[in-house]
């Protein structure tokens, strides 16, 4: 009997590597994030990506930054965070002490709806906008409702034939 492979990728690459593959879907052409929320069991309760809400046809909203909030893209998407909660359609108690993998570090809106679903823990690929206040202000969020946080790289991997 052959050994099993030994060279598997860890949980977090796991789940991070879904979150990744959850931002392809989005449309924003500067910015794509996704998010994959699970459970302590290792299991996947939902994922997300930043777009526009499931009723509405992208094609109807801007894509662009704009000084005028009828044209600004922010008016209009849901972060994958919060899209990532929204699809969930268990219960929100069984968020309680879940982890959400994240591609980019998330906003201080983000980090309040994070906290309010029970969220214990949020895993961050990219944090671009560290300097600004919105990520201080998550930050604080974050640290005053006891919500670990932290970055990881990913590995390179191969698959075999």
């Amino acid at each position: 009997m052959p050994d099993k492979r030994s060279q598997v990728i860890s949980w977090d690459e796991f789940f991070m590597r879904v979150a990744i593959a959850a931002s392809l879907r989005s449309k924003d052409p500067k910015t794509q994030v996704g998010a994959c929320i699970a459970d302590v069991h290792n299991r996947i309760l939902s994922v997300g990506y930043n777009g526009t809400p499931s009723p509405i046809s992208d094609d109807d909203f801007p894509w662009g930054d704009s000084d005028d909030p009828l044209e600004d893209k922010h008016s209009y998407v849901i972060h994958a965070e919060a899209n990532a909660i929204l699809n969930y359609r268990g219960s929100l108690k069984d968020m309680h002490h879940a982890t959400v993998y994240v591609t980019l570090f998330p906003c201080h809106e983000c980090a309040k709806t994070l906290a309010q679903a029970g969220i214990g823990e949020v895993v961050y690929l990219f944090d671009k906008y560290k300097d600004r206040v919105d990520s201080q202000i998550a930050r604080r969020v974050l640290m005053t409702c006891g919500i670990r946080f932290r970055q990881i790289e990913l590995s390179e991997f191969e698959l075999s034939e």
